[in-house]
């Protein structure tokens, strides 16, 4: 069995919220002192480019003549913070599910060296994956939560240090997951992240915030003392969005244009900044996605594994009980597999069992299901089947279909068999451990009378 290793994406650097650019040109007098209405008379200035620029819109400065200080300070901090924080619970979510996604990944990796009890194994299986995250430590436990094996990164330098209290102040503690192995807890896993994206995602947005309130500090002098009700309504526009995404996550949602130079370059920027915070969304939840697929998905053959199988099949059972229906299942084994691999090697053995997956998956309907349980087992489960006989056709059918030679990848071809066992709630058992029971042993009576053959499972004596 190959476990293929998740890919986590690197988060990215966040920045602060743009400062409004205005000022008076250089050749505006400052305003008059306070008390004082009168206008410094235009007669002399001479018209710069900038200035004739600026007049295809009215310039901020000519709007917020009358502006305070304070509102317009304000407005910068308002959309500066609530980005902030916006991106800060983003992270912390995020970061806590791909915890939880790499846990499984890791649970189902270290699942066989924790039921054989090979601490070398487990201790290499979860550094295969943790060494390539951004993850801090590893435990594995055992059913006693006795340490089983341990993984932790290296101590680095006094930055990676840093790092990592700012981690554990910011973002979540360390996940446990159980190990599972045929329904039992077997063990733990407990993954602590590292927190090195999230410190360098941290560093860019304060450096930006920093900044971006540095030069509105710096212009802010000029600006006026009351501010003019065309500039509210664009303002107000923007801490709405601003607060709809802090508490919304609504990420799609964007600044309107303005007709005012400096407030479009807000807007602009501001809307630039939601477009990097969405896509960055966006592409976390395809990985996240990826990673669940990975996590209930078997790498070779790409069908369902055990765990996902079995949580279908319980849910299949739970509606069928509802509703008066059955559900049938086939255990399937391959006959010669073992013959295979030995003699023509693991390549050959995996193109057979690739093979093998997609036939089973052509004569289903839809809303059946096949998985592979391992090695060279094989379930089918079909939900709504009226009696026993409709699983068998279906048998006989797959059998059928292994008639047709495998070709392998030196070329050659290959004829294999298929044993198959068949079970139906509420026929032979009424619940899924018990109905796999019930089928596992059909399969293995099947393999009694010969190869390439079918059984019913015996009904249950009441």
């Amino acid at each position: 069995m190959t476990t293929q290793r998740p890919q986590i994406p690197a988060m990215p650097p966040g920045s602060g919220a743009p400062a409004p650019v205005s000022g008076l040109p250089p050749h505006l007098p400052p305003d008059p002192p306070a008390g004082g209405d009168h206008e410094p008379p235009l007669a002399g200035r001479t018209a710069t480019p900038q200035a004739q620029t600026r007049r295809s819109r009215p310039s901020l400065q000519r709007v917020l003549r009358r502006t305070h200080l304070r509102l317009a300070v304000s407005a910068v901090v308002l959309a500066a913070v609530a980005l902030s924080l916006v991106a800060w619970l983003a992270l912390r979510a995020y970061a806590e599910n791909n915890l939880l996604l790499i846990g499984r990944s890791l649970a189902y990796t270290a699942e066989a060296a924790v039921v054989f009890g090979d601490r070398v194994a487990a201790q290499e299986a979860i550094a295969l994956i943790a060494n390539e995250e951004d993850i801090f430590q590893v435990r594995v436990l055992d059913a006693r939560n006795a340490q089983f094996a341990l993984w932790r990164r290296r101590d680095g330098s006094a930055l990676a240090r840093v790092e990592r209290m700012v981690a554990d102040v910011a973002l979540p503690g360390a996940v446990t997951l159980p190990i599972r192995h045929d329904g039992k807890v077997v063990g733990y896993i407990e993954v602590q992240g590292e927190g090195h994206q999230f410190f360098v995602f941290l560093l860019s947005g304060v450096s930006g915030i920093l900044a971006c309130l540095l030069v509105t500090f710096a212009v802010s002098n000029v600006l006026a003392k009351r501010m003019h009700r065309d500039i509210v309504k664009p303002l107000r526009a923007l801490a709405e969005v601003a607060h709809a995404v802090r508490r919304e996550r609504a990420f799609h949602q964007r600044v309107a244009a303005t007709p005012l130079a400096e407030l479009k370059e807000l807007g602009d920027d501001f809307n630039a900044l939601l477009d990097e915070f969405e896509g960055w969304q966006n592409h976390l939840r395809a990985q996240n996605a990826t990673l669940a697929h990975q996590a209930n998905h078997d790498p070779l053959t790409g069908l369902p594994n055990r765990a996902y199988f079995e949580s279908r099949l319980a849910q299949a059972l739970a509606d069928a009980r509802e509703l008066g229906t059955h559900v049938a299942l086939l255990y399937l084994d391959n006959d010669r597999f073992k013959e295979i691999n030995d003699q023509l090697g693991h390549d050959a053995g995996d193109a057979v069992l690739v093979a093998v997956a997609e036939r089973l998956r052509q004569p289903l309907r839809e809303g059946d299901l096949v998985a592979r349980l391992g090695g060279d087992e094989f379930a089918v489960m079909l939900p709504g089947v009226r009696q026993t006989s409709n699983a068998v056709r279906l048998a006989q059918s797959v059998l059928v279909g292994m008639e047709k030679p495998i070709v392998l990848p030196n070329g050659s071809e290959i004829v294999t068999t298929m044993s198959i066992g068949v079970a139906l709630y509420p026929t032979h058992a009424e619940d899924a451990n018990a109905l796999l029971r019930a089928a596992d042993a059909a399969m293995y009576q099947a393999k009694r009378v010969g190869v390439g053959t079918w059984h019913v499972a015996e009904s249950p004596k009441r």
